[in-house]
Formats: structure tokens, sequence, C-alpha cells
């Protein structure tokens, strides 16, 4: 499907939203997502625009308590049996070094837990989901619409889950939506033709970057 005049971004009312690119998901980590790593200097180039124009973004980070409470029903017995993933206090929850912006603190877990943004820079800032969707029972929308945006780029981890719920969601509350095709771990050709389907822009980090700098 082509955009249209009701789906196409509209650059100047637009935020990134990175989706749980945490240090646990990374190569050699207790819960390594395939490609995310190969992902990552995308999402880092994407940041760095973002940054450079001024323009907001939002670092979804998933954080779960020892004994799995606030996980998915299908993760709680693995975390209740010691399973080390997104844990709160843990590094491996923290977000991906290469996208900080300078002098960001750390997530702050009871902050966020309580399900407000954390500002870690200019027009930047850490929300915590709890299920696959970033928007279900968070705060984004509320953050999004108070920076007056009507569009949202995303990227991250992973698409089969919650890449793929998020757009989902975002459709649902009229987001014009960006999905970021090298910038998103497990994205496929089935996953774009899902996407196109239902008026999802597509387009790699070096395109999108182009049209956000009026190239």
């Amino acid at each position: 499907m082509q955009p249209t005049s009701w789906t196409q971004p509209e650059f100047e009312r637009i935020a990134l939203v990175t989706i749980d690119v945490q240090r646990d998901t990374l190569d050699g980590q207790p819960f390594e997502i395939t490609g995310t790593s190969k992902a990552l200097p995308h999402i880092k180039r994407l940041c760095q625009a973002f940054r450079s124009n001024g323009a907001p973004i939002v670092h979804i980070l998933r954080l779960y308590l020892p004994d799995g409470s606030n996980a998915e029903l299908c993760r709680r017995e693995a975390l209740s049996e010691g399973a080390q993933m997104f844990l709160a206090g843990s590094e491996g929850r923290e977000l991906a070094p290469e996208l900080l912006p300078h002098n960001a603190a750390a997530p702050d877990d009871n902050l966020l837990l309580r399900n407000h943004p954390q500002e870690i820079g200019t027009n930047e800032w850490y929300i915590y989901k709890s299920r696959w969707g970033a928007f279900y029972k968070s705060c984004l929308e509320e953050t999004l619409r108070a920076q007056g945006i009507s569009t949202i780029v995303l990227a991250g981890c992973n698409y089969p889950n919650c890449i793929r719920a998020t757009v989902y969601e975002a459709s649902e509350r009229d987001f014009r939506v960006v999905a970021i095709t090298d910038g998103i771990s497990n994205f496929s050709e089935n996953g774009w033709n899902e996407l196109s389907s239902i008026g999802i822009n597509l387009m790699s980090a070096e395109e999108f970057i182009s049209e956000l700098n009026g190239n």
C-alpha cells in the first residue's frame, strides 16, 4: 500500500521510539535476541539525527521483578526460577550504551515502575512497558500527545513480539508510523508485507535520515 495523506510521516511532529534495546538483548548476553546488535549502528544513527534536529526520543525499557510478577505469563516461571533478563537494578536492563545521550542517568526503576517517564536528556526519556506493546498500560501515549506528536518512528527489538504489537497499538491510536527496516531485529519480508498492508511507512535508516534532514 502506498502512503496517503493520512499515513505519510509529518516530519514537523515526529518522535523516535526505540523498543527494548537493552544490554540483555545484545550478542552474548543472557537474553540475546538475534539481529539486535546488528541493528544497533542504524538505531544509533537515528538517535543522533533526532538529537541534531531537536526531535523527541523515547526509549522503551523492560524491567522485570525477580519473582516475575510483572512479566507476561509465559515468562513468569523462568523468572521465578532465577532467569536473568531485564531485572530491575541489573546492568542488563540498561539501554545499550551506544544509544545514550551525553551524561544520561541510569534507569530510575522506582520511578519507571510507577509509570512515570524519566527524562535523560533534552527531549529524551525512558518509559517502562510491562507487556509486548509499548502503549499497554504505559505513559507512552500521554508523553507523545504532550509533545504534539502525530508520527512515530519505530526501531529496536524484536519484530515478531514487541515491535509488531506496538505498531498495531500505534495504528489503533491514529499515529502515523514509520518502521525502520534495518533498525529492527528479526524483521523479514513477511513483516514488511504485514505492515505495508495497514499503511505503515517502511524506510531504511539512511532513507529516513535523508528525509528528516530535508535532502
